[in-house]
């Protein structure tokens, strides 16, 4: 059966909502087949238009700029993230459980699902290690925030703060420990590949155990 999960991103990111039409969802999923394969600084909305059959006009209907694209990508990302976790936790009463699920959940690639329009999971995850810091990483990051374009980080990383003070209700940084796991997953998995010697990861070790493992340790000593 043929599905494909939709969410409500934030209006002031785009110009057109994506979801509305079947070339703006196709806008979207190019787009992140070419990020993927070209890294942010090389994707252009020239190159976007010509892998549609399009002009670069009909993708500024949609979006002003290709930060504003990621953006949206970001933010669908995030609510899916959030989605997974909320169904992941009820499945779970242990408290401690919980946490090492919500590590697996930061550390590995995301299951996917079928649709025509559905989105590369493998890729978003790669563009969310290799790119979302970009997202928030501007000068202005400030004036773009007033219009809660950050919100499904934010409530994800508020989720996941519930749990940590859940765990240890005394713990006095439950959001800053939950941002820096979010955080962490991404650099660690990103320099095991490019960057090895700013990591403790064996060689040959997927990058994913290595997260995991890291973080686990990270998070319980932290909590102790």
């Amino acid at each position: 059966m043929e599905y494909q999960l939709s969410f409500k991103v934030n209006n002031k990111i785009y110009l057109r909502d994506p979801e509305s039409t079947e070339l703006g969802r196709q806008i979207v999923k190019t787009a992140i087949d070419l990020i993927y394969t070209l890294g942010f600084e090389q994707f252009t909305f020239k190159k976007l238009a010509l892998e549609l059959k399009s002009t670069e006009a009909t993708v500024y209907r949609y979006f002003e700029n290709k930060h504003r694209l990621l953006l949206y990508i970001l933010n669908w990302y995030w609510s899916y993230m959030e989605y997974l976790l909320e169904m992941k936790l009820q499945t779970i009463s242990s408290k401690k459980e919980k946490l090492k699920a919500i590590v697996a959940l930061l550390t590995h690639e995301l299951p996917e699902s079928a649709g025509q329009f559905d989105y590369n999971k493998k890729y978003l995850n790669e563009i969310v290690i290799a790119e979302s810091s970009k997202a928030y990483l501007t000068k202005e990051v400030a004036e773009i925030n007033k219009n809660e374009v950050f919100k499904p980080y934010k409530d994800l990383c508020a989720r996941i703060g519930e749990c940590i003070s859940d765990f240890n209700p005394k713990y006095k940084f439950p959001r800053s420990l939950s941002t820096t796991l979010i955080e962490a997953a991404h650099h660690q998995q990103f320099f095991s590949v490019n960057l090895p010697r700013l990591t403790d990861n064996a060689q040959g070790r997927k990058r994913t155990d290595f997260a995991y493992d890291f973080l686990q340790d990270l998070l319980f000593k932290s909590l102790a």
